[in-house]
């Protein structure tokens, strides 16, 4: 990285740029240096935005990703993946889709009553619902708000089926609860690794647990009796698909029955926050992993095809679904299939005052 580069390189963060909101019209810049003067050290620290929500569960009708519903109590992460497709959806707020996304995180503190509202609906049938389908609900703020510690009492109390991803190692606070709903088929973890490479991690994906911690996940969970699955997603061609058969024999040796993957693809403004971050990081990788990332893409960094999109196309995108699946039957993955039981569910009865 070049010295200039390194004086405006935000470390700690993912994204290196705030690219404009498509929805807002105005765009701020800093006109001149003396202008403002602390425009380099405004919102460098993360702030909280509480929102009122109406629902907090969305139904997801793409037919690319397994889940049917889905519950978010944050908005925003700071996790700081520049590659993380949630980025998109931070501009419906209001916000940008680069550092913005990392800084200014939504809170949405009714997120438990709301929970228990929709539960509550006439004719729920107790479809599974996914804690983080959009982002991390186990992100840095989790340590302080704990709301997906209070869906999961509600999602015990209830005997919802419950589906979760995480990359934060802060999922172990939550073992006793999340073990109680094993021991009734209520829920399924899946932890997310996209390499095992440290110093790659540390730039692509700064602010969460490292490989080490994530496959720590995936053994005490697996101990404890909860089915695990690892999603290794995304694999950037160039970067990381080579680390395929290392990720999956590490995940199956510590526990995990299930994978499945995802190839990098750079829909909206992703595509200038990675291409920004690439150069900044991997200058001598650039038009290698770029040219690759396109190859699969149909020529684009994104396809939004269903069908297509996930996985990609082409060569490249063959050779990486070949590998995976070799891997995946050498290793034991995949061949256990995780059925999860919608029949206990039961609104818990109101107890009555007795006064």
């Amino acid at each position: 990285m070049a010295a200039d580069e390194e004086k405006t390189y935000f470390k700690g963060r993912g994204a290196q740029v705030n690219p404009h909101n498509k929805f807002l019209k105005d765009v701020y810049v800093k006109a001149y240096d003396e202008g403002i003067d602390d425009w380099e050290e405004q919102d460098k620290k993360t702030s909280f935005i509480f929102e009122h929500s109406k629902t907090i569960v969305n139904k997801v009708d793409s037919p690319d990703v397994e889940m049917a519903y889905s519950l978010n109590p944050y908005q925003g992460c700071e996790h700081g993946c520049t590659y993380c497709y949630a980025r998109n959806s931070h501009q419906y707020w209001g916000y940008s889709a680069g550092l913005e996304f990392e800084r200014k995180i939504i809170v949405k503190k009714d997120a438990p009553a709301l929970f228990k509202k929709f539960l509550e609906k006439k004719g729920w049938d107790a479809s599974t619902i996914s804690l983080s389908g959009n982002t991390d609900c186990y992100q840095p703020a989790e340590r302080k708000f704990r709301l997906t510690r209070q869906l999961l009492e509600i999602a015990l109390e209830y005997k919802q089926p419950i589906g979760m991803i995480t990359k934060n190692s802060l999922i172990l606070r939550d073992i006793d609860l999340l073990a109680e709903m094993a021991k009734h088929k209520l829920c399924m973890v899946y932890v997310s690794i996209n390499s095992l490479n440290e110093d790659l991690r540390q730039v692509m994906e700064p602010r969460t647990t490292t490989a080490k911690q994530r496959l720590k996940i995936a053994e005490k969970l697996s101990e404890a009796g909860i089915p695990m699955g690892v999603m290794v997603a995304p694999l950037v061609p160039g970067l990381s698909d080579h680390e395929i058969p290392k990720i999956l024999k590490a995940v199956a040796d510590a526990g995990a029955i299930k994978a499945g993957y995802t190839v990098v693809r750079l829909n909206g403004a992703i595509g200038s926050i990675f291409e920004d971050w690439l150069r900044k990081n991997f200058p001598d990788r650039f038009d290698k992993v770029w040219h690759m990332i396109q190859s699969c893409h149909g020529g684009h960094v994104n396809d939004s095809r269903f069908g297509d999109r996930m996985r990609g196309d082409g060569n490249i995108a063959e050779l990486i679904r070949d590998n995976f699946r070799l891997h995946c039957r050498l290793n034991g993955l995949n061949q256990k299939e995780i059925i999860l039981d919608h029949t206990l569910f039961k609104v818990p009865c109101a107890q009555t005052s007795l006064f």
